[in-house]
């Protein structure tokens, strides 16, 4: 009995073990497999440059080559895009907007050598491949062919994503704003390019980025020098890429690596040297006197491309002049890197642009040169769209401002702190107990389209109050009190001088009219064009501050807060420039 019992349990334990054991091996390859995906990601993770953190610790960041924008920054840049969006206004532009990724077929083959290898790829979600766009142009010309557009005159205004390698304090990121200007449609010869350098030299003169240069070139004139150099044109566009970096790398190591690496002869890039390099070699003449002394040498004057792409940048130059674009600069050396540019070429540069501020003496930028590269850069590119749709042609030419090198510019070269807000009036009180007065007040401020605020707390301190405009520069503080209420006034404190005037009754028709006259006088003198963007803003301040004085001129004279309104506007016209 007991013999059949232990049988029984020993045969028992067995398969308990039998049943048990699999169980144990599949745990412990499940486990295997995670620790191997989590070694492969690491591995990954070294391979992109990554560090290895401690166990529980996470370091806050933002990915490399990307910032965050704080209250002061954002607002510089507000006003730079606010330039930019007024000036393509100006010029008749309407605008559209694309997807920030592309497919990847849309995208690869169109931006060079270089260009390819800074395009981000993203991994394959829904049976698409696809690639975060590198620029607006190609989805520009993209747009055009998938909905059968031959005329259009286009600006947007959106991100970019290069992998390249940043340099932050100069601008150079991994995400970063473009702004593009496009004529497209078929029109008279260099009339659409004259006006994408006239919007260049307007908006850098606007910026007041400091001296700045257009760099204008052919691609035919490109063509015609490799052609009498003895380059073969299968090599032109790598050859490109060469010549594009002589702004910023020594001619010797530029034609090193031509030779060691592109395999041209030394004969081939000597003659090359002395057509790239002419302006340097030639730097006291004019335009059109450089284009003229190439067109005498013996076996370039005689090249057909050459000719052709002189011919049309001379009738460039003549329209430029006419619009009083003086920047423009012929630069044999540039050579755009891109593969889908045809005809004239041109780059603007501010080669001393952060000359005398920190960027230039910090450690990260030693012994680097005191521009930030490009600032703006176009072309024209008669057949990207073709290249889309076999049917479809459309010329185009444009623009493109990097904001962010623009923005980096600005940053290190002002001087004066940036208003963060757009307050007009704050709403002060000088006793407790007085926040519903407060409100009445800045819900009545606000229905009449003034910017205003007022401390969020019911008895906040006067002095805090006071303290608090001046911080955010807020031009006006409307201060309400226990006799104030009584008296049917309020109080008015200049921010700046610390002035206070209680408010007086005067008739309407004398406010507007004095109004009126005080808006002619500001327009009047000194011209508009010349202010600066801060008394520019101004104008437009008292402009909107004239339109609701004649708005409250029409209600019943009875009405108090009418009076109060008519006061502040006044006030805020005479000393709205101080602030």
């Amino acid at each position: 009995m007991f013999r059949t019992l232990a049988s029984r349990m020993t045969f028992t334990i067995r398969l308990s073990e039998e049943i048990v054991k699999p169980r144990i091996a599949y745990a412990e390859r499940g486990g295997r497999r995670i620790k191997e995906r989590v070694n492969k990601m690491l591995e990954k993770k070294k391979e992109l440059g990554g560090t290895e953190e401690k166990p529980g610790k996470f370091v806050l960041k933002t990915g490399k080559g990307t910032r965050d924008y704080g209250p002061a920054q954002s607002a510089l840049r507000n006003s730079v895009l606010q330039n930019v969006v007024e000036t393509f206004n100006k010029y008749g532009a309407e605008t559209i907007d694309t997807p920030v990724f592309e497919l990847r077929d849309v995208l690869m083959g169109k931006y060079g050598e270089e260009g390819g290898k800074l395009v981000y790829d993203l991994q394959d979600q829904g049976g698409e491949l696809l690639s975060l766009r590198y620029d607006l142009t190609v989805p520009f010309a993209r747009y055009l062919a998938m909905n059968k557009i031959t005329n259009i005159t286009r600006y947007q205004i959106a991100k970019v994503y290069r992998r390249d390698q940043p340099v932050m304090t100069r601008g150079r990121y991994r995400e970063f704003y473009q702004c593009d200007f496009d004529i497209a449609g078929q029109y008279d010869l260099m009339l659409p390019e004259s006006e994408c350098l006239g919007i260049v030299h307007e908006l850098l003169t606007k910026l007041e980025i400091g001296e700045f240069f257009i760099n204008l070139n052919h691609r035919l004139i490109l063509e015609g020098m490799f052609a009498v150099s003895g380059i073969s044109p299968k090599d032109f566009k790598t050859i490109c890429s060469s010549v594009d970096k002589l702004d910023k790398t020594q001619w010797a190591e530029v034609e090193e690596e031509m030779i060691k690496e592109k395999f041209l002869t030394k004969e081939q890039t000597e003659k090359l040297g002395q057509l790239v390099r002419f302006r340097e070699l030639n730097s006291g003449l004019s335009n059109l006197e450089l284009l003229e002394k190439m067109s005498q040498l013996p076996e370039l004057g005689q090249n057909e491309k050459f000719k052709k792409g002189a011919e049309e940048l001379k009738v460039l130059i003549g329209y430029l002049d006419v619009d009083g674009v003086t920047s423009v600069r012929y630069e044999p050396s540039l050579a755009r890197g891109l593969d889908y540019y045809t005809g004239a070429i041109y780059e603007a540069v501010a080669p001393k642009a952060l000359e005398g501020t920190a960027v230039e003496k910090s450690e990260e930028t030693a012994g680097q040169p005191v521009g930030v590269g490009s600032v703006a850069a176009g072309g024209r590119y008669d057949g990207l769209v073709n290249m889309f749709d076999a049917k479809l042609k459309v010329p185009c030419c444009g623009v493109s401002f990097g904001i962010e090198r623009l923005f980096a510019i600005m940053e290190a070269r002002q001087k004066n702190t940036v208003r963060t807000t757009q307050t007009e009036v704050y709403v002060a009180s000088a006793q407790k107990n007085l926040v519903l007065e407060r409100k009445k007040l800045l819900r009545t401020l606000r229905a009449a389209g003034i910017k205003s605020e007022m401390p969020l707390k019911a008895n906040p301190k006067l002095l805090t109050q006071f303290q608090y405009a001046e911080e955010r520069r807020i031009p006006l503080v409307v201060l309400i009190g226990e006799r104030e209420l009584q008296e049917g006034i309020v109080k008015l404190r200049n921010v700046v001088s610390r002035e206070e005037k209680a408010s007086f009754q005067t008739s309407e028709k004398s406010i507007i009219f004095f109004s009126f006259r005080t808006f002619h006088s500001i327009h009047s003198s000194p011209p508009f064009e010349t202010l600066s963007l801060h008394s520019r803003q101004s104008i437009y301040c008292s402009h909107s501050i004239l339109q609701f004085l004649v708005f409250f001129s029409s209600l019943p004279s009875f009405f108090l807060v009418q009076v109060i309104i008519m006061q502040l506007f006044l006030f805020l016209i005479l000393h709205i420039r101080c602030v």
